[in-house]
């Protein structure tokens, strides 16, 4: 054995001279098992394949993270108006109670028809910000907000000045 592999090792330049017949290399491939080439054993496909799995899995991950990140921002406006609304609220409700107790609204119709117009903006603003939030948006009903209080101080302001006048005519 070793001697024969000696000999093929010392000759195998000589063995390498020549390329074999094409009569050898058609009986070496009769005796070859048939090889079926099938679709799923194309590189190719296996490449598109791969290409087309990794383009779906980016777009997909990517609109997942945008639509977390729009979703995540309405509701996080959402929750930071609401707190606002309802601290505005409070404010508003005790202006408008006070108010009351100096006098009654039918008094000065011009008072009651600018708030009435100011709470009609303020509905339909926040009908807007339950369908489309955005930072406009709550930057607006806050400043509605602001408003009404701040035309709610000049009606108090206004009520108390003429309840000190009418305290004055008559002392």
């Amino acid at each position: 054995m070793d001697s024969l592999k000696n000999f093929i090792n010392q000759h195998r330049e000589e063995f390498d001279d020549r390329p074999p017949s094409d009569k050898a290399w058609a009986k070496i491939q009769s005796n070859l098992p048939a090889r079926q080439i099938t679709l799923w054993s194309n590189v190719q496909v296996w490449r598109a394949a791969a290409i087309l799995f990794l383009a779906i899995s980016v777009y997909l991950l990517i609109s997942k993270n945008l639509i977390q990140t729009v979703g995540g921002d309405h509701a996080k406006l959402q929750v930071e108006f609401y707190d606002l609304e309802n601290f505005y609220n409070e404010q508003i409700a005790d202006k408008v109670d006070l108010i009351s107790n100096i006098q009654e609204f039918n008094d000065d119709d011009s008072f009651a028809q600018d708030l009435e117009k100011l709470d009609a903006m303020y509905e339909v603003l926040r009908e807007q910000m339950k369908s489309n939030p955005s930072e406009k948006i709550k930057d607006a009903l806050i400043l509605n907000m602001l408003v009404r209080i701040d035309f709610l101080n000049q009606q108090i302001k206004n009520l108390e000045d003429s309840e000190k006048k009418t305290k004055e005519v008559t002392i």
